[in-house]
């Protein structure tokens, strides 16, 4: 989670508003019959969301300005799209869009760069093996070309992996019936799923939503493995109290989460 002003595109993330779920409803009702103040209301109500999926994208040689602005043209589209006969939480919805937005974005700019040695050493290997295939009739193995050349059988390897077209992990490698098995799940990971990742934010979004005694106290019992009466003695106020607030914080994650 970002604290403190951070700007991005000259957005102070800081003071980012925050839309509750009501007040999301009423404005994408608005949106959708034409009203243009309360798509812009909307739009700038879900930019924390917009930050909280390119963090997830950071970390890419790709600047923050130009993730957060990709976001936000996914943000625009899922306020366009959103269906409002669907009994589902926008962010639900609008998770999956930015993301998928950032990922059309990121598999468009990502050509892999192959150094100058690297495509010299390529092009040479490449002379060799069709040198070999003429003369021999058979496709020749890497410890051949790496004798031919007198460098070692894994720079053979490198080399020829180099110069391979990038492979999408959408990419299909297997169909049958209709259903294909892609990239992805053969090397999917099963604990970093978009299920797990869509609960975490849902989770950062309703902890936000909690005043900040409350997010406090949470810390307090549930990070550092405080008692009530630690808790009490800390905050100073009664264990009373800190169970009565405590109760209804997490009654409060739930019902923003379940939303």
């Amino acid at each position: 989670m970002m604290q403190g002003k951070v700007e991005i595109c000259g957005v102070n993330t800081a003071e980012l508003p925050v839309l509750k779920g009501a007040e999301t409803r009423i404005l994408l009702e608005k949106s959708h019959a034409g009203d243009k103040d309360a798509r812009e209301k909307l739009i700038s109500g879900n930019l924390r969301l917009v930050l909280s999926v390119v963090q997830r994208f950071s970390g890419r040689g790709e600047s923050m300005d130009d993730l957060f602005q990709v976001g936000v043209i996914g943000l625009i589209k899922a306020v366009d799209c959103f269906d409002l006969n669907q009994n589902v939480q926008f962010s639900t919805y609008g998770v999956p869009m930015i993301a998928g937005e950032l990922r059309r974005f990121l598999r468009d700019r990502s050509a892999v760069r192959v150094s100058r040695s690297m495509r010299d050493t390529a092009y040479k290997v490449l002379q060799v093996k069709e040198k070999l295939l003429a003369e021999t009739g058979r496709e020749p193995e890497l410890e051949t070309i790496a004798g031919a050349l007198g460098i070692p059988r894994k720079e053979v390897g490198f080399a020829l992996e180099a110069i391979c077209d990038p492979v999408s992990l959408y990419d299909p490698v297997y169909s049958e019936a209709g259903e294909s098995v892609t990239v992805m799940d053969q090397i999917g990971d099963t604990r970093n799923t978009d299920e797990h990742w869509l609960e975490q934010i849902a989770l950062e979004d309703a902890l936000r939503r909690l005043s900040e005694r409350e997010r406090r106290i949470l810390a307090l019992r549930f990070y550092e493995g405080r008692t009530q009466t630690e808790v009490a003695q800390e905050v100073g106020i009664s264990q009373a109290q800190v169970s009565r607030l405590e109760k209804n914080a997490i009654r409060l994650i739930k019902k923003n989460m379940t939303a």
